[in-house]
C-alpha cells in the first residue's frame, strides 16, 4: 500500500534529525499550516513575510494550534546567487546552510515494499483547482537537502533543483508550474549520489535516483507574503510522485 502523509515540525523538537518533533497533519479533517505575524492570530502585513508558522485549521482559527519552525524568506536568490532565509527569527543564512530539521514541513511517502520515487512535484494552488494560483498571497518554496545538523556544511548534490533559491508562486506569474523535488531521497532524506564523498554531509547512501526504500522523505521550507488584507483560505499545497 502506498501513502503520502504531511508532517509538521514543532519547535519543541530536540532531535537533530527533527524526527521527534514531527506530527502528522490531518489535512483530511481540514488541518494545515498557517502563517502569522509575531505570534498566532497576528496578521502578516501586506508585502511582508511571516514571522511565525503554526498548525491550525482551514480557517486559521483553531484553539489547539501549535508552533512550527519558521522559515522566513529574506532574499529570493537566483540561479547563480543563493537565496537566504531567517530561521525562527535568527540572522538570515544562505538556503544551502539550512538543515532539514529546521523545515516546518516533512512530506513522507511510504510503501509496503522498497521502491524508487520519481517525477516528484509540488505546487501551491487555490485549494479548489490545481491549475489555479492561491488567492491573495505569494508563496516561496525551497526543498532542503541538508541532513547534517551543522550549518557549516552544505546541501547534498542529489537534488530536485540545482538552484539554491526560493521558487515563488504568485498569481501575477501567469500559468502555474510544478516545482521538481528530489527523486528517491530515501528515509529521512539520507540518500545522495556518488558526487558526495564527505560523510560529514550526513548521507547514508549514494545511490542517486536509483535508490529504493519503503520510505522517502522531503523537507520543505515555506514562506508566505500576502498581497491583500484578510485571511487567505483559498490556499493549498499539492504533491505528487510516481513510484516503481
Amino acid at each position: 500500500m502506498a501513502e503520502i502523509k504531511f508532517y509538521a515540525n514543532s519547535v519543541t523538537s530536540t532531535s537533530a534529525s527533527g524526527e521527534a518533533g514531527y506530527t502528522v497533519i490531518n489535512h483530511g479533517a481540514g488541518s494545515g499550516i498557517g502563517f502569522y505575524g509575531s505570534t498566532y492570530g497576528i496578521s502578516v502585513p501586506i508585502g511582508s513575510q511571516q514571522d511565525s508558522t503554526w498548525v491550525t485549521n482551514s480557517n486559521g482559527t483553531a484553539t489547539d494550534n501549535y508552533q512550527l519552525h519558521n522559515t522566513k524568506m529574506a532574499t529570493v536568490g537566483t540561479a547563480s546567487v543563493s537565496g537566504t532565509v531567517s530561521s525562527n527569527g535568527l540572522t538570515a543564512v544562505n538556503l544551502a546552510n539550512l538543515p532539514n530539521y529546521l523545515a516546518p514541513l516533512n512530506i513522507r511517502f511510504s510503501h509496503t515494499e522498497a521502491v524508487r520515487a520519481q517525477n516528484c512535484k509540488l505546487r501551491i494552488f487555490d485549494r479548489n483547482n490545481i491549475n489555479n494560483h492561491a488567492s491573495g498571497v505569494a508563496t516561496y518554496v525551497y526543498e532542503l537537502r541538508h541532513p547534517a545538523a551543522s550549518q557549516s556544511v552544505l546541501n547534498l548534490t542529489h537534488r530536485g533543483r540545482s538552484d539554491t533559491s526560493w521558487l515563488e508562486y504568485d498569481s501575477a506569474d501567469g500559468a502555474i508550474v510544478d516545482m521538481t523535488f528530489t527523486s528517491s531521497p530515501g528515509m529521512s532524506g539520507l540518500n545522495s549520489d556518488s558526487s558526495d564523498t564527505d560523510v560529514s554531509l550526513g548521507y547514508t547512501s549514494n545511490d542517486g535516483s536509483a535508490h529504493t526504500s519503503a520510505q522517502h522523505d522531503w523537507y520543505v521550507g515555506l514562506s508566505a507574503e500576502p498581497s491583500e488584507i484578510g485571511s487567505k483560505t483559498d490556499y493549498g499545497l499539492y504533491f505528487t510522485i510516481e513510484y516503481l
